[in-house]
């Protein structure tokens, strides 16, 4: 009969790396929109107006996340906002997939980082919004202490690194399976 609740600790390290990752991925598109545009267009899904519409507004919806999740009082709100991002993501992904659409950009890897949709990339959005949407959970009432500082430290630099490793993995696999002609 208890409720779930999540540990300030394991909230901390969720929202910061989230905003982590909204915020660098809020840039990648802001650094070189017209790549973004095109990659987002290269998904058929929008018509030429929405496609700009789109692709001006995701980046700042993204960094509207990043800015939530950094907040303490914003944070549940921004967890669920970066969960449904993901999701739709993932859906569009799918949806190409689906369509045999497997040599799309996914838009994702900013100038000079094209990346191929997969299963995989869908799987791995699914993952984070599943992660980033426990932000909702009350946390339990028990104060940080410094050592607990250093975890969340610790545990953000170690979930970027894993982030950027299982991104890498997912874009080489991509890749191979499309210069091997397998979809």
């Amino acid at each position: 009969r208890g409720s779930v609740s999540l540990d300030p600790m394991v909230h901390h390290v969720l929202a910061l790396a989230g905003a982590l990752l909204f915020a660098s991925a809020a840039l990648h598109k802001l650094r070189a929109p017209r790549v973004f545009a095109l990659a987002l267009s290269g998904h058929g899904l929008l018509p030429g107006r929405g496609v700009r519409l789109v692709a001006r507004l995701l980046p700042i919806a993204e960094l509207g996340i990043a800015v939530l999740l950094l907040v303490p009082a914003t944070a549940p709100r921004g967890g669920l906002l970066a969960s449904l991002l993901l999701l739709l993501y993932g859906a569009v992904i799918a949806i190409n997939l689906v369509r045999g659409r497997s040599d799309v950009d996914c838009g994702c890897g900013g100038p000079g980082g094209e990346r191929p949709i997969s299963w995989g990339l869908a799987a791995r959005n699914l993952a984070l919004a599943a992660l980033l949407a426990a932000l909702v959970l009350p946390i339990t009432a028990r104060p940080l202490t410094g050592l607990d500082l250093v975890h969340v430290s610790l545990a953000v630099a170690t979930a970027s690194l894993l982030h950027a490793a299982v991104d890498v993995a997912l874009a080489n696999a991509a890749r191979s399976r499309l210069a091997e002609g397998v979809a």
